[in-house]
């Protein structure tokens, strides 16, 4: 069995492992931890260097959620995606045959979600396993 969980750089990141842990530990399930790296098109006279913006956000979201992940008991892993994170995290839960995908409320704020869409939304739509949203921990939404 396989839990998996979406993380973002966002501090609700943090809660969702724990929940996602609690119900790994709950259904002795292994714990996926799944970061979608996606740069939406951006319009610019600048050069931008994409794969070094993604590596950096990468590594930020790593950075705050490995030394949760290390204290857990349950066992982990860190998955690395590309692409739209509501589309590329539901295609992982699904390809996995998870029992179970956990997402925050929120990562990018009410002005991002608008644009990008919910994660949570397009989980419950398209996952075919159960979703289970996890509300950030503060009661309120990552502005």
């Amino acid at each position: 069995m396989i839990v998996v969980a979406g993380v973002d750089g966002s501090s609700a990141a943090t809660h969702v492992v724990g929940i996602a842990a609690e119900q790994a530990r709950w259904r002795d399930a292994e714990l996926h931890l799944v970061h979608a790296a996606y740069v939406p098109v951006i319009y610019s006279d600048v050069p931008i260097d994409l794969g070094e913006f993604i590596d950096t956000e990468r590594e930020a979201v790593w950075n705050l959620v490995r030394p949760i992940a290390e204290g857990l008991d349950v066992p982990y892993q860190l998955v690395d995606l590309d692409g739209y994170p509501p589309d590329a995290l539901v295609r992982y839960a699904n390809e996995q045959d998870a029992c179970l995908l956990v997402v925050g409320t929120r990562g990018r704020g009410d002005f991002a979600s608008l644009i990008l869409g919910s994660t949570a939304h397009r989980a419950i739509q398209l996952a075919r396993c159960d979703v289970l949203i996890a509300k950030d921990a503060t009661g309120g939404d990552e502005e």
